[in-house]
């Protein structure tokens, strides 16, 4: 018979102590009672970053988010692990790393490279729940229809409304047409059993035809698709009221456009609107690390190439928050109206940002970098009777962590294969850590990978060319540098660190997380 240690009885008392505590927190995690006892409100929110009143943006209006981090727990410091829609969803959805989906582009599907993976949404399918999505949930035309007991349902609006604005996009639309471009969706490969599309063609951000950059019409809220989206959901939660449900809820702005109703940008005015303070590449950041921004550069009211005025720079910010109020208005519906139901108590709400944005820090607009605006991005989990009710956390979270999350507060099993932690723990105790680093990274031309690695202090990133050569490091120290100006990698005297912090990164995610 194996000695029984003293660490052996420390762990196991530990152990037993916090699954205790969970137990209190949290009622279904109680031996012998009822799986699946809450429901989940999933809700997804397409390019949003942390500017946000909970988080200590006040300029910005946001007080139905802000009213639920309120009821729940507000982590202050959550990563997404690709900064680009389609990789970050799919790294969350199946509770896997990029480097596991192999999804890095809006091009492919995760069950083309794990055919058989078990999604967060079919999990809740397989025990009993009714899932469904609405609107955007994983990247337009590569929904996962196996993720849902119900189908899909997708809203479908004009996306200006401007007479002007139309005519700009349909401007640009002839001339690119002119010049022969090919702007269209193509599905090239599908899978040969069930026809899901596995590998679809996107046009070049060069080929797409886009209008300006922001709109304000003056329309009800439901003429644009958000709004849309929260009257269906506010539907299907009435006639879901008596089931067991999983609903995911997706909105789409503030992505880009940024067109939300005239209203929530008279909210705001210029005169209270800041453009970036570091609008330069940080000091010794390879050139690797940055981007030119094409994603914003073709719609029609922003130059090619160079800079944009500072009066272009406020107005897009405005719009920006102006979309980031419409949407938080629509979500404020949707809560209402679960309470409004009495289904507050039994059911779970997420919420989260697919990843972060640029506003001109760094001299970067959009998404699609290694810094910390664009992997930094918001998540609130509200648990039905959870201890400390508004709590701002500190706890490094990432989000494959939600799937085991959300699988402890509603009383599931966790399927095997999972490369997040549950940060049920955290919520229970803010106070709480779970892992020492968490890790995201984003790819470049030439095939190069940046992996970068956020610590309680530190952000450390490599750039690794054909899997194996180091073609640019960044570290950066939050501490004496908040905003990340300055890449101190490679300063002799930090040499002891880098090792150190390379040697973290290197051993990977497994190896940060800490036992609770």
């Amino acid at each position: 018979m194996k000695e029984y240690s003293r660490r052996d009885f420390l762990r196991t008392s530990l152990m037993a102590g916090a699954l205790a505590g969970l137990t209190g927190a949290f009622p279904s995690f109680a031996s012998g009672t009822a799986k699946g006892d809450y429901n989940v409100l999933f809700i997804a929110v397409d390019d949003l970053r942390t500017s946000l009143g909970c988080y200590g943006t006040p300029v910005v209006k946001t007080p139905n988010i802000d009213a639920l981090a309120a009821r729940g727990t507000l982590f202050r410091r959550a990563y997404c692990q690709q900064a680009l829609c389609s990789p970050s969803r799919s790294s969350l959805l199946t509770g896997r790393r990029p480097d596991t989906t192999k999804i890095y582009d809006l091009t492919q599907h995760f069950r083309k490279y794990i055919p058989d993976v078990v999604t967060l949404p079919q999990h809740f399918k397989q025990n009993g729940y009714i899932t469904q999505g609405l609107s955007k949930i994983y990247h337009p035309d590569l929904d996962d229809p196996v993720s849902w007991s119900v189908d899909s349902w997708k809203p479908v609006s004009a996306t200006y409304h401007k007479p002007e604005s139309i005519a700009a996009r349909n401007k640009r639309a002839a001339e690119k047409k002119a010049k022969g471009l090919t702007f269209q969706d193509n599905v090239v490969e599908r899978d040969p059993k069930t026809g899901l599309p596995l590998t679809v063609a996107r046009p070049s951000h060069a080929s797409k035809i886009r209008g300006p950059a922001w709109e304000d019409p003056d329309v009800p809220d439901n003429a644009l698709i958000d709004g849309m989206t929260s009257d269906y959901a506010i539907k299907r939660l009435r006639e879901l009221k008596n089931e067991r449900f999983f609903l995911g809820v997706g909105y789409i702005k503030p992505h880009l456009p940024f067109v939300s109703p005239k209203k929530y940008h008279d909210m705001y005015s210029l005169g209270d609107i800041d453009a970036a303070s570091n609008q330069f590449g940080p000091k010794d950041c390879p050139p690797v690390a940055l981007r030119n921004w094409p994603e914003l550069r073709v719609y029609s009211d922003i130059p090619e190439v160079g800079p944009m005025t500072q009066e272009q720079q406020k107005q897009l910010i405005k719009a920006y928050y102006a979309a980031s109020t419409y949407v938080d208005a629509q979500i404020g519906r949707v809560i209402d109206e679960l309470d409004r139901l009495g289904l507050r108590d039994k059911t779970i709400i997420v919420l989260w940002g697919d990843h972060g944005w640029h506003l001109g820090e760094h001299d970067q607009w959009c998404k699609q970098t290694n810094f910390e605006e664009a992997t930094h991005a918001p998540l609130i989990i509200s648990a039905p009777h959870q201890k400390n009710p508004g709590a701002k956390v500190d706890a490094l979270a990432e989000f494959v962590d939600i799937y085991p999350t959300l699988c402890d507060l509603a009383g599931l099993p966790k399927p095997s294969g999972l490369e997040g932690t549950s940060l049920a723990p955290v919520i229970r105790d803010s106070k709480r850590n779970v892992k020492r680093a968490a890790f995201s990274q984003i790819p470049r031309a030439k095939n190069v990978m940046g992996y970068t690695m956020r610590t309680d202090r530190y952000r450390y990133t490599e750039w690794i060319k054909d899997g194996k050569l180091n073609v640019g490091t960044e570290l950066y120290d939050y501490k004496a540098d908040p905003q990340g100006n300055v890449n101190i990698a490679s300063q002799p005297e930090n040499k002891q660190l880098v090792d150190k912090l390379a040697g973290w990164l290197h051993s990977g995610w497994n190896a940060a997380h800490m036992e609770w």
